[in-house]
């Protein structure tokens, strides 16, 4: 008896912690326990929260399109196409989460060193979205994401300014002033089932920044995000 009061006490304070996170009241709790999983504690597809990763990045690419549609009536779809990517990149996505508090919430394995300084959040917090629109459907998640994600943490009217193709900026400023620049792959290994790159910028033989991604072009960027700061472009 006792055990099953702290079972529930413990899922209580869970349940108030993601309900002050996420600004809504769950209907369907297991779908955001879910959701919170990361594939280093729940190995199963069914488990974990990789369908619903899968299911929020669709969900989110969707309503980003439509707001960025409305706000921009008379940009053409090269622009749209290239604030979407800005609005929904992975680096993006993991700052977000992390503001919002998702990492607290996140059950994934605390011992791996990697998995603390990766950008597995930002996946927790698509997961999230995915939970949100199978528990409220489309119209209240397109709300939720523009109200909780959009409007507190995405400062639109910045990321028009910014540059999105941070690599071709760096190679094109090595370029002009005589540098010797390459992007190497330092380390490629396996995460559970996924291949996880590590891409290091190096400047005249030496490193100057490194990045870590699911992908060879996330991580490049990271990396290049990270020299363009340290050369203070």
């Amino acid at each position: 008896m006792i055990k099953q009061w702290l079972k529930s006490s413990k899922e209580k304070q869970l349940e108030q912690q993601l309900q002050n996170v996420l600004g809504i009241k769950p209907g369907n709790y297991s779908l955001y326990f879910t959701a919170l999983s990361h594939r280093s504690v729940k190995e199963n597809a069914d488990e974990n929260n990789e369908r619903l990763e899968y299911l929020g990045d669709a969900v989110l690419s969707t309503v980003i399109a439509d707001y960025l549609f409305k706000r921009y009536p008379y940009k053409g779809e090269g622009f749209l196409t290239e604030m979407r990517s800005k609005m929904v990149n992975r680096q993006q996505l993991n700052e977000i989460a992390l503001k919002m508090g998702v990492k607290k919430l996140t059950l994934y394995n605390k011992f791996d060193s990697f998995l603390k300084g990766s950008q597995i959040f930002g996946n927790t917090l698509e997961a999230l979205v995915g939970a949100v629109y199978l528990d409220k459907g489309y119209k209240k998640t397109q709300q939720w994401v523009v109200k909780q994600i959009i409007i507190p943490y995405v400062f639109v009217d910045d990321l028009e300014q910014i540059d999105i193709n941070l690599k071709n900026k760096l190679i094109g400023w090595a370029s002009k002033n005589g540098k010797k620049l390459e992007f190497e792959t330092v380390n490629e290994k396996l995460e559970g089932n996924r291949r996880v790159f590590t891409i290091a910028v190096v400047l005249d033989g030496e490193i100057l920044s490194q990045g870590k991604g699911y992908n060879k072009k996330d991580a490049s960027q990271i990396a290049a995000q990270e020299a363009i700061a340290k050369l203070g472009l």
